[in-house]
């Protein structure tokens, strides 16, 4: 059926209700926009679905939501055959969000699958906790992370709390691909399935289980509680949910000195006050870094709408508010339970750090420096909850800290999913553990880049939007697997990774490696000076993703190198004719 048939189709069938019909309607005269709508079915990728919200097949709606789920149903009927099968579902603040979730349990009961659903908005990582907690098969969030206010998402999770990762994302998306009729999705009403006791309401008992465990993650807090109003704390949800739950955990632990930021602690879809609600965006700071300078505050945190990632800003040596990146958070944080490794870990412990291919090298620096076993995985926290669920199955490794340089971080194997509530916890403790020593947070940083080097990181973003955006991005990257580099600008490719192919070239020794990875459209290149870059489509927006990373002893050098690769490398793809 082509594009313009399925458009006739959701006009005219019974099955699509009048809403979505007269938002149609208007339409009628915008082929592209018809085409954009059309063209194709919604896809499930490997961080699930996020799309723009809106009528059509290439849009999240009722609709396209019923049929991931009855997809999703089949995908669990077949592979619990004979379990009892129980799925929890979550969904933050975006516009059409619970009516989304309400839809997926109401199929998902009538496949005959129990669904535990959250009674109002609420984060990520406390529906990945309520999965194990509450012995499910599996979840689902109904969330689009730090997208803008257009996008909404569909996220699978696994029985073991994590994203669901290959070989089950595979399944489920072929599950999903198989489904060609309307007819074959089922749906039961509301009133039906509760008589049925088939939707629940889950228990406000697993969020303060939640609570109590994140704040067991925490080191020394115990310690400081005493002193615990000495840190003055600026907090901003972005409008998402965080704000509905971070006062509980600050009081839990005795941090009362916290500054909200009003204009962005309600729960708003619309995210009036940003358009790019997204941690890792400076412009998502300047209200709070407002609000800091007037309180004089000692750390910034911002969560993302579903706060599963934290950003943090903290004030430089000359007295001005700053943002730390990603790596930033991560090393101050793997730090600072290297130098505690005896609270965190008993003596026989198989000890472990994980994280992404993209994130810093100091990780693995910091990690060998310390006797530590080392895990790199692609980027997605899925492989990161995948590694945690594999290691603590065979018992051999404990994971004390994981993350990926996209602002997300896990401290402990509690969790498989990454955890912007805990971090922000975990990050007070360790800013009022310095301060109460006189030692800034950028004076933590310097010393650490002193003794393992400084390792200086960046991304570059290319957007490619529409339908032949998708068409480049794919031509691009093939391109590039057929045009290999030898160089940038006067520095030498010394090794090419392909996460497609699996094999790794190294062009000293001529050698070529197989890869133990899942399969990934990623290109990874190391540089003779050991600095590197990595291109891989983004798996959640229409943009390529170009990252970048130097080290050595001085500052002003590496960054220096860095700008002139990062120039390089953007020169080179901007002249490809593609």
């Amino acid at each position: 059926m082509d594009y313009i048939s399925k458009y006739s189709f959701w006009l005219e069938d019974n099955y699509f209700d009048k809403k979505t019909k007269e938002e149609l309607k208007l339409l009628k005269n915008n082929d592209d926009e018809i085409k954009d709508r059309f063209f194709k079915e919604l896809e499930f990728g490997t961080a699930g679905v996020r799309a723009v919200m809106g009528a059509g097949t290439n849009r999240i709606n009722i609709y396209t939501v019923r049929k991931l789920t009855q997809g999703f149903a089949n995908f669990l009927n077949e592979k619990y055959d004979k379990v009892k099968k129980e799925i929890c579902i979550a969904y933050d603040c975006r516009n059409n969000s619970k009516e989304f979730a309400v839809q997926t349990a109401l199929v998902l009961n009538a496949n005959g699958i129990k669904t535990y659903i959250f009674e109002d908005f609420k984060q990520t990582p406390l529906l990945a906790y309520a999965i194990r907690f509450l012995n499910c098969i599996g979840g689902v969030v109904i969330t689009a992370s730090h997208n803008t206010y257009e996008y909404n998402g569909y996220k699978v999770y696994g029985d073991d709390g994590a994203q669901i990762s290959y070989p089950d994302d595979k399944n489920l998306s072929d599950h999903i691909n198989k489904l060609k009729s309307i007819k074959e999705i089922k749906i039961l009403d509301l009133e039906e399935s509760i008589n049925l006791g088939l939707y629940n309401i889950v228990d406000p008992k697993v969020e303060n289980q939640y609570i109590n465990t994140i704040y067991n993650q925490t080191i020394n807090l115990k310690d400081l509680e005493k002193e615990t109003n000495k840190l003055k704390i600026v907090y901003t949800p972005l409008h998402g949910t965080g704000g509905l739950i971070i006062k509980k955990v600050f009081d839990k632990a005795n941090f009362n000195n916290i500054f909200m930021v009003e204009e962005q602690l309600k729960p708003d879809g619309k995210f009036p006050t940003v358009r790019y609600p997204n941690p890792e965006s400076k412009e998502a700071f300047k209200l709070a870094i407002n609000l800091a300078e007037k309180v004089d505050a000692d750390i910034i945190f911002a969560n993302d709408p579903d706060a599963d990632r934290v950003g943090v800003g903290v004030k430089d040596k000359n007295g001005n508010y700053k943002i730390l990146t990603g790596n930033m958070i991560a090393t101050i944080m793997l730090d600072y339970i290297l130098n505690n490794l005896t609270k965190v870990s008993n003596k026989d412990d198989n000890i472990m750090v994980i994280s992404s291919i993209v994130s810093s090298d100091i990780t693995k620096k910091m990690a060998e420096y310390n006797n530590i076993k080392y895990e790199e995985v692609l980027t997605g926290f899925k492989y990161i909850g995948k590694k945690i669920t594999e290691f603590q199955k065979n018992k051999n490794y404990k994971c004390i800290f994981a993350y990926e340089e996209s602002y997300g971080y896990l401290v402990g194997g509690y969790s498989r999913e990454k955890d912007g509530v805990l971090s922000a916890l975990f990050l007070s403790e360790i800013c009022l553990y310095y301060k109460l020593r006189n030692i800034n947070l950028f004076d933590v940083l310097e010393n650490i880049y002193k003794k393992y080097g400084y390792y200086i990181e960046k991304v570059e973003f290319i957007n490619i939007d529409g339908i032949k955006g998708l068409e480049k991005i794919d031509l691009l990257m093939n391109f590039m697997r057929e045009n290999i580099w030898q160089e940038i600008g006067d520095i030498r490719i010394t090794e090419l990774r392909d996460f497609k192919n699996l094999k790794s070239k190294n062009f000293i020794t001529g050698e070529t490696y197989n890869l133990n990875f899942p399969k990934s459209n990623v290109l990874y290149y190391k540089l003779e000076d050991d600095s590197w870059f990595c291109i891989r489509p983004s798996g959640t927006e229409p943009k390529l993703k170009i990252y970048f990373g130097s080290n050595g002893k001085c500052l002003e050098e590496v960054e220096n190198r860095l700008n002139k690769i990062i120039s390089n490398v953007l020169n080179k793809i901007n002249r490809l004719d593609i």
